[in-house]
C-alpha cells in the first residue's frame, strides 16, 4: 500500500495482521546558528534546515480518530512543530504492544532523526501529507 497521507497510514496500521502501536516524533525545522548566507537564503525560501526532535507520542490505532485529532492534541503542547515522523510497532500473538514497549523504539526514532537517517520513517507535514526529504 502506498502511503501519501496520514489517513493512509492509519488504514495500513489497522489492516495489519498483528495489533499495532503507532509511534510519533514531533520535530521543528530550524536554522543552525552557524549557517552560511546561502543556507539562510535557502531556509527562508522553504528549503534546508535542521530537524530538532521536540516530543514523542505513542497511541494505539483505536486511540487515534483522525489526523485532525492528533493535530489538535499536538498543538496544545507543541504549537511550533513542523513535521511529525511516524512508524508502527507490531504486537505478537494478537497482543498489542504496550506504551512501555514503545519507549526504546521512540528513542531510536529520535536518534535516527538527529543523525539524518530517517529513510524508514514516514514524515508528515501539519496538513497530514507525506513529505519527501532531501538527503
Amino acid at each position: 500500500m502506498s502511503i501519501s497521507s496520514f489517513d493512509d497510514f492509519i488504514v495500513a496500521a489497522r489492516a495489519q495482521p498483528e495489533p499495532q502501536r503507532l509511534l510519533f516524533v514531533f520535530t521543528a525545522v530550524e536554522l543552525p546558528d552557524d549557517c552560511t548566507p546561502a543556507q539562510r537564503a535557502a531556509f527562508e525560501a522553504g528549503e534546508g534546515g535542521t530537524l530538532t526532535p521536540l516530543a514523542c507520542l505513542d497511541k494505539s490505532p483505536d486511540e487515534l480518530i483522525s489526523f485532525e485529532a492528533l493535530l489538535e492534541e499536538a498543538r496544545q503542547h507543541l504549537p511550533d512543530w513542523t513535521l511529525v515522523f511516524a512508524a508502527a510497532l507490531s504486537g505478537s500473538k494478537d497482543r498489542p504492544p504496550r506504551s512501555e514497549d514503545a519507549e526504546a523504539p521512540l528513542n531510536r526514532m529520535v536518534e535516527m532523526i538527529k543523525a539524518g537517517t530517517v529513510g524508514t520513517l514516514i514524515p508528515f507535514d501539519t496538513n497530514g501529507h507525506t513529505v519527501m526529504l532531501n538527503a
